[in-house]
């Protein structure tokens, strides 16, 4: 047979020799929506603090689905004569303390805040700049994670990060220079990558933190504002979507995540992986060598740090 070629038709069942414009080249990837989070925070926002175990999660299961942007929001430039925070009775640095301590109570973020009234952070913009230069010069997961330290070192370990030496400390537990990066930080340049993310946070709207919005390519989206459970911000991801089901990933491991996050709370590995609270050390014990990790407590709270 000359032509040795042969199909068999799908619909008609019959087999025979094959067209020659049957062989075509085909593109197998699937037009894809584009959809861009934006996480409005700021280095000092309890709130957003207190959202990380359900941001985490939300994440790390959905985060296929969108670009994730981290953007600083400029909540604190400097303390002033008049209100800063009027609707929770905020107007001079020692009513953060009470505030911040109902946050963390709720939340179960561990949150002291007593150097609110002995040794106040001053100003939110020192760790947001040097947010920004750490983006700058190396990556977004990096800027991240020195967001994660920062506030550690703030809320729960009662740290002024608007001081440089802080600062550099935390830095350079991220194995960068610290003195060169808060430097740079403090430079005019370092105010112009933060102004870039202060006109960003105004263009969209935004007033209050945490603000997540979800936008997708046609520039349509929903903005959240606000702490909310994690069906909150998976019911906006389908929205913005326009599709009815989402197929989240599995959970991560707790061993891979702690090697990568350091340092998790009680609260965060509860609502990662649906465990109760009483639960949680004997679930770690099962999940982690006894020496990979370290449990420690800290205002009444328990957390876990990594011992390699």
């Amino acid at each position: 047979m000359k032509n040795n070629q042969m199909m068999c038709d799908v619909n008609t069942g019959v087999c025979g020799p094959a067209k020659e414009d049957d062989m075509e080249i085909i593109d197998f990837n699937q037009p894809k929506k584009s959809i861009n989070l934006y996480y409005v925070t700021d280095p000092i926002c309890s709130h957003c603090w207190a959202i990380e175990p359900v941001l985490r999660r939300f994440v790390e299961q959905y985060g296929e689905y969108f670009q994730f942007h981290t953007v600083m929001g400029g909540l604190l430039e400097k303390w002033h004569d008049g209100p800063i925070d009027p609707a929770n009775g905020i107007y001079k640095p020692a009513d953060v303390a009470g505030h911040w301590r109902e946050v963390g109570e709720h939340s179960r973020m561990p949150i002291d805040g007593s150097l609110m009234i002995d040794n106040p952070v001053q100003s939110s913009y020192p760790p947001s700049r040097v947010f920004k230069v750490i983006q700058k010069h190396h990556h977004d997961a990096l800027a991240f994670e020195y967001l994660r330290r920062a506030r550690e070192a703030l809320f729960a370990f009662n740290q002024n990060i608007s001081d440089s030496a802080i600062l550099i400390e935390i830095v350079n537990q991220l194995g960068l220079d610290g003195e060169a990066i808060v430097t740079e930080a403090e430079k005019p340049t370092g105010q112009q990558l933060l102004n870039e993310d202060l006109q960003l946070t105004r263009s969209l709207g935004v007033r209050g933190f945490p603000t997540i919005m979800m936008v997708n390519e046609e520039n349509k989206g929903i903005k959240i504002v606000g702490g909310r459970p994690l069906e909150s911000y998976v019911d906006g991801l389908k929205k913005v979507l326009n599709q009815e089901e989402l197929k989240p990933k599995p959970q991560p491991p707790l061993s891979s995540l702690l090697k990568k996050e350091k340092l998790l709370y009680s609260k965060e590995i509860e609502v990662m992986y649906d465990v109760n609270q009483a639960d949680v050390p004997s679930f770690v014990e099962k999940e982690i060598p006894v020496d990979d990790y370290q449990k420690k407590d800290v205002l009444g709270e328990a957390y876990y740090t990594t011992m390699k």
